[in-house]
């Protein structure tokens, strides 16, 4: 199954001509304004500290329980390979599925401030830069212009790889 976002990253300025907006949930990261489709969104939830996970990879900060369920949480801003994320009075986790290799995983994803929802047109989104970003650019599925501002948006897929989200050993 492709995202949204991976549908966009893959194809070609010509091909998006047709296609219907799609929707954003816009977060602020580092006093940067990101974006991830509402598809793979699942809910926002205030932020609380994660329990740490002896020997997880240091860009997941811990995890929570999710009703009943153990969700990774992951600091994106460490992902991005910058310090980790200080957390503030409107930090939150917002809760994602992806899907990887036929597999649901649920990853919960540290922002420092939730925004809103947007549309963005097929026309409005422009490929990633192939220079000048703080972050890979294989994790950017495209820069979408908004109110005449740009806004990244991320190729969650690519982002939250199960092995970025999964601790090195398993937990029981």
């Amino acid at each position: 199954m492709m995202s949204q976002a991976s549908a966009l990253h893959d194809a070609q300025p010509g091909d998006r001509a047709g296609a219907l907006p799609a929707q954003y949930l816009t977060f602020s990261l580092a006093a940067e304004t990101f974006a991830i489709g509402i598809l793979v969104i699942k809910e926002i939830i205030e932020y609380r500290a994660p329990t740490e996970v002896p020997l997880g990879p240091r860009n997941v900060r811990g995890v929570i329980n999710l009703r009943g369920a153990v969700v990774p949480v992951v600091d994106l801003q460490s992902r991005f390979g910058q310090p980790s994320s200080a957390v503030g009075k409107r930090s939150c986790i917002v809760i994602v599925e992806i899907a990887q290799q036929d597999e649901r995983h649920v990853i919960g994803v540290i922002v420092d401030a939730v925004n809103e929802v947007i549309e963005i047109a097929a026309t409005d989104v422009e490929p990633p830069p192939s220079f000048g970003a703080r972050i890979r650019s294989d994790f950017i599925a495209g820069i979408g212009k908004v109110r005449g501002r740009f806004v990244v948006l991320l190729d969650v897929d690519r982002v939250l790889t199960p092995d970025a989200a999964a601790p090195s050993s398993t937990v029981h």
